[in-house]
């Protein structure tokens, strides 16, 4: 792994080198709008555009979400990167290679200590596994050959308080690596660490670039939490990650037909030891968004595949509740449910690769899915039944966007309820034009500030944003230095950093500050519509004025205060008279 930080000047050079525009409408249909692009946004299941591309700034502004940025920032938020994985993106865009300060002697990226302790750990569960015997007769007894745990790497955490600890000495840092990797915990009162994992076989979870991010362990023992997971870190997110993607997709140089979704490690190892490689599992954790956006990554079909029971009905349904907003186009969803008694671990072992790529092949599809479940909460032997189930459609429809799918269920509507189209139109659309205008004006809410002048800070910081070249007429700051106003110490900044930079755009200054209190402010004030027609040069060096007329008062009338306590020194003095001959001025 390439070691060192990634300096701040190459970031600030790769934003200068990539058009935001284009690797934002690489992923999202835009039109232009002004001076401006504008589309419906990757991150919610909105009807009416509220999604901002700025060439000028070089940022996005996604009204509907409240997520706004740079280059980098969508990358983050669109593809779930990392930001060095976003560099990584945008650098081969540019053509250009990512430099690393001080190279593997320097200072490592922040991430690079965690990952290379999780590298650390897989290593030495693995090896722990041959020299004990139980955990390979676990293994054997539920079925899996080597191959297969090599596939996976799969390993054995001993039943010991510091094994793992004992590979990470104090020094250089390493044991906090560890600690920030979840891998370690700290004794209560700070007096050392002990393993997190014990007496469990281990799965690692792998990133989709094959780099260990977490692990989970299941007991060998009559533990009460039969599976253990890493806990929440910077790299590991168990609504963000699926185990066995990494391995899926290395199992075919072609796109994948489709993905079954499972709930279990196991599950996932003894298919693929079944022949059947493209399946992942949710890590102890309900389907997300995310999970979706990451499947459809891979595929054009998802398989979600469930225990026939009512608990496996319900997990069914919460993840056709998310399923909704991302099932577009040709992407498509299936739901599998299996025999009593199964799961699809023990089925497959039961029955065969064959017949379980059959049940597979006959999973249903989410309309029918969707209907099924609808249709058992009405009569439809009465009209008041029928009546009711547009109503009980609608919210899901609504998520829907508008294709073939919907038009497939609306069709299927009509039969069911013997309604006319127009009348069912009517009841589906009932509450949705209310909705969508509801949505609109907080959209446009969002977009509205104060009249201009009645925050000069704000409003000079968002001239600047939208003109850097605006700094360059910027006068009198040492005065306006002076006033004690909120938020002035980011503007006078942002003026020098354009002054000394200037060919810089908003998103290189604001990448400067990302993940700081400042950095978010920029973004709140970027995303901020000036509201002004007019010169900006005029209303930049307006709000310049305004603020110095501020400090000329504010410094005046403290020499005032000081003058009732004691007599003013002779610059003092002159000073005074100086500040109030420029305010009668």
């Amino acid at each position: 792994m390439a070691g060192g930080r990634i300096p701040d000047s190459f970031i600030h050079d790769l934003l200068s080198r990539i058009d935001i525009v284009e690797v934002v409408g690489s992923r999202v249909e835009l039109k232009r709008a002004g001076r401006e692009y504008k589309g419906l946004s990757p991150f919610t299941n909105e009807k009416s555009p509220s999604f901002f591309v700025n060439p000028a700034k070089q940022m996005f502004f996604d009204f509907s979400s409240g997520k706004n940025g740079t280059a980098i920032t969508f990358l983050m938020e669109n593809d779930r990167l990392s930001f060095v994985e976003a560099v990584e993106e945008l650098a081969k865009r540019a053509g250009v290679e990512v430099p690393r300060e001080g190279g593997n002697e320097g200072p490592r990226l922040v991430l690079d200590g965690p990952l290379d302790a999780l590298a650390v750990a897989e290593k030495f569960y693995r090896s722990q596994l041959k020299t004990h015997p139980p955990a390979i007769d676990y293994l054997k007894r539920r079925g899996l050959d080597g191959e297969t745990a090599k596939l996976f790497n799969i390993g054995y955490a001993p039943e010991s308080w510091d094994a793992l600890t004992r590979q990470f000495p104090e020094a250089d840092g390493q044991r906090q690596h560890a600690l920030d990797a979840g891998l370690l915990i700290e004794r209560d009162g700070g007096g050392g660490a002990y393993d997190r994992f014990r007496n469990r076989v281990m799965f690692p979870i792998r990133d989709t670039r094959g780099r260990t991010i977490g692990f989970g362990g299941r007991t060998l023992a009559n533990d009460p939490a039969k599976y253990l997971n890493s806990p929440e870190t910077p790299l590991f997110h168990k609504g963000r990650n699926l185990f066995g993607l990494f391995e899926a997709k290395q199992s075919t140089k072609a796109e994948l037909p489709y993905l079954l979704v499972v709930e279990g490690y196991m599950d996932v190892v003894m298919l693929a030891q079944h022949g059947i490689r493209n399946a992942v599992a949710t890590l102890g954790t309900a389907t997300t968004r995310e999970h979706l956006t990451l499947l459809f990554k891979s595929t054009r079909r998802a398989v979600f595949c469930f225990d026939g029971d009512r608990a496996g009905r319900s997990a069914a349904w919460r993840a056709l509740e998310q399923a909704l907003p991302e099932v577009f186009d040709d992407r498509e969803c299936r739901f599998m449910f299996l025999p009593d008694g199964h799961d699809p671990d023990s089925l497959v072992q039961e029955i065969g690769e064959a017949a379980f790529r059959a049940l597979i092949d006959n999973a249903q599809p989410l309309s029918d899915f969707l209907l099924d479940e609808l249709l058992k909460q009405v009569n439809l032997a009465t009209r008041e039944g029928r009546a009711r189930l547009p109503g009980l459609a609608r919210p899901h429809l609504e998520k829907l966007r508008d294709g073939a799918l919907r038009t497939l269920i609306i069709d299927r509507l009509l039969t069911i309820t013997r309604m006319q189209r127009g009348d069912l139109e009517a009841a589906l659309s009932a509450g949705g034009k209310a909705a969508a205008a509801r949505a609109t004006d907080n959209a446009e809410r969002g977009r509205r500030v104060e009249s201009p002048g009645s925050k000069p800070v704000r409003i000079a910081l968002q001239l600047l944003l939208e003109d850097p070249g605006l700094a360059a007429r910027a006068e009198h700051l040492g005065q306006i230095a002076m006033l004690n106003q909120p938020g002035l110490d980011i503007l006078l900044d942002s003026i020098e950093f354009f002054s000394e930079n200037p060919d810089a755009n908003a998103a290189q200054w604001l990448e400067m500050h990302r993940g700081t209190a400042r950095g978010a402010a920029l973004g709140r004030i970027s995303a901020m519509p000036l509201g002004i027609n007019g010169d900006l040069d005029a209303e930049f060096l307006d709000c310049l004025s305004l603020l110095r007329k501020r400090a000329v008062r504010e410094r005046q009338q403290a020499l005032l205060d000081l003058a009732r306590e004691r007599e003013l020194e002779p610059a003092e003095q002159a000073e005074l008279m100086a500040l109030m001959r420029e305010r009668s001025n």
